[in-house]
């Protein structure tokens, strides 16, 4: 089993910036892929960003390139996204997920390869 923990929600104007954090306990090493999903009212989860434990690769959706970053703390298994120029479109609810799947079926970016997930973090951006 593998538990997830985020913080670092929050409310910002636009052009602010926040930095999200998760922190991953339990079976940790069982851990693929670890990321972000985001939904808002009225809309599907969208994966936003997707860490590739073995080799590093991070994986971005095209809303949000240039403008978020992921970066991890092995040694606490904790996964950072710093959130940059943040438009109201970002407002949502922000999940950590993670996958003990070795390959994904569907893109690292799809929420179906993902078996354990957080309880979310509010993100509200104003303009």
């Amino acid at each position: 089993q593998v538990q997830l923990v985020e913080s670092g929600g929050g409310s910002v104007q636009a052009g602010g910036s926040l930095r999200l954090s998760c922190e991953a306990s339990g079976y940790t090493y069982s851990i693929y892929y670890m990321g972000w999903f985001r939904q808002a009212p009225g809309k599907e989860r969208e994966g936003v960003a997707v860490f590739y434990t073995r080799d590093g690769r991070s994986y971005y959706v095209d809303s949000v390139k240039g403008r978020f970053t992921l970066s991890r703390d092995k040694t606490k298994n904790i996964l950072w996204l710093q959130m940059n120029s943040l438009q109201p479109e970002d407002t949502a609810m922000y999940y950590c997920t993670a996958s003990t799947a070795a390959s994904l079926r569907d893109s690292q970016l799809e929420a179906r390869g993902y078996n354990y997930w957080g309880q979310g973090t509010q993100v509200t951006v104003s303009s």
